[in-house]
């Protein structure tokens, strides 16, 4: 397992891919721009980020050809915002271009780094407070995720195979939270094929923290997700 040598109390960053096209999502154009509730899911994630305490910034991952950043969210600016238009074709890519990008502007390998789903624009500030407090100390980071309630099926071709125990089975979220040099190792070696941070800090034989999180912090994958996340937004406010 590594270990770091830290001089000074270790900072925590925000990370947030958002150079995807949102191809499943049925929407017309990048689904994180997709306005719901009046504000652009991005804004919406991103003003949840901008009220946690103890974050030193937090950085978004654009695509380099995105020109709706700006007038989609003009909210955010500040010492505390950053953008870096150095998204990759994966997440996985866009995600450590980021890393490189944090270490650019003065992060260190033993700096927390959350990564968080630009679509799971239905976060609350304490759900991070709650993360950031069980990993501070801990020797890996973790992740928030749910335990599987449903019945799950194993299927080929539309139709059952299987039906899989679901104990000790768990949902996976974001944000996730790793230090950044081992996040970088991680995703160095396990290439674009893993689909969220944890699974690289798993191949690399850790074993990531699992923190419970809520329902509600859903990504926006499908067409029916948007509707949903309108509703419960509209009715925070």
């Amino acid at each position: 397992m590594s270990s770091y040598t830290v001089g000074a109390q270790p900072r925590c960053y925000a990370l947030v891919p958002a150079a995807g096209v949102g191809a499943r999502a049925g929407a017309d154009g990048p689904k994180q721009y997709v306005a719901l509730a009046g504000r652009a899911m991005l804004a919406h994630t991103l003003a949840a980020l901008a009220q946690v305490p103890g974050l030193a910034a937090t950085l978004v991952v654009l695509s380099p050809d995105d020109e709706q950043f700006e007038a989609a969210v003009p909210e955010f600016h500040g010492e505390r915002a950053w953008v870096a238009r150095c998204g990759g074709a994966t997440r996985a890519e866009s995600v450590a271009n980021g890393l490189n990008e944090l270490s650019a502007r003065g992060a260190q390998p033993h700096d927390w780094v959350l990564v968080h789903d630009a679509a799971r624009c239905l976060l609350r500030p304490e759900w991070v407070v709650t993360l950031m407090a069980a990993c501070r100390d801990d020797a890996v980071g973790g992740l928030l995720a749910l335990p599987v309630a449903d019945t799950l099926k194993q299927s080929v071709e539309g139709r059952v195979t299987a039906t899989v125990d679901r104990r000790e089975k768990w949902a996976a979220q974001t944000p996730q939270m790793f230090r950044l040099g081992l996040l970088q190792s991680a995703l160095a070696a396990a290439g674009d094929v893993v689909t969220d941070e944890a699974s690289a800090i798993e191949a690399l034989g850790h074993q990531p923290l699992l923190v419970q999180g809520a329902l509600e912090n859903f990504k926006i994958t499908w067409p029916a997700d948007f509707e949903l996340a309108e509703r419960l937004l509209r009715s925070r406010a």
